[in-house]
């Protein structure tokens, strides 16, 4: 007679290996303010509008040929006319209790040929303040003039305008 025997081996569960380790994350929240340059219904479009780097294309302008771009008003005198088109600057905050914001231009480089204004307020290339006491999170309307003599030569005009909001 022969005898069946069931044999077992026991299986052993392989151990798995572990390692921890911790991760301290540290930040610090700092106040921050953000400014766009927005469409004014009455004014010329802005290409890139709800950036901070927008541009403001006046297309041709003359002191007496019409003037083809919406939003374009002009005014002549006896020497020299002078282009507009509002415009709208939006500051908006983050973390930060102030309430108001300052408002300042300047030219990117000087113009010895043109005048530019922001409202009423004449650029150079040092900052203009052109208010003190905006409120967040609305657009708020500015206009931009450029006033060209009759003396000047024809051609294409470029000008960067650099603006900065101060929180106050």
């Amino acid at each position: 007679m022969v005898a069946a025997s069931l044999v077992t081996i026991p299986t052993f569960a392989a151990a798995q290996d572990t390692s921890t380790g911790t991760l301290t994350v540290t930040a610090t929240v700092v106040s921050s303010i953000g400014l766009t340059f927005e469409n004014d219904a009455a004014g010329v479009a802005l290409t890139g509008a709800g950036t901070n780097a927008a541009t403001m294309a006046l297309g041709a302008i003359s002191a007496y040929n019409t003037i083809a771009a919406p939003g374009v008003t002009r005014t002549v005198s006896a020497s020299d006319f002078t282009v507009s088109s509002p415009f709208a600057v939006k500051v908006v905050k983050a973390n930060t209790s102030s309430a108001t914001y300052t408002l300042a231009a300047a030219l990117g480089s000087a113009d010895s040929t043109n005048t530019w204004r922001i409202n009423a307020t004449a650029l150079t290339i040092g900052n203009q303040n052109l208010g003190g006491s905006y409120g967040y999170g609305s657009p708020v309307s500015h206009t931009m003039y450029l006033t060209v003599p009759f003396t000047a030569s024809t051609g294409a005009i470029s000008k960067i305008l650099n603006f900065t909001a101060t929180a106050n």
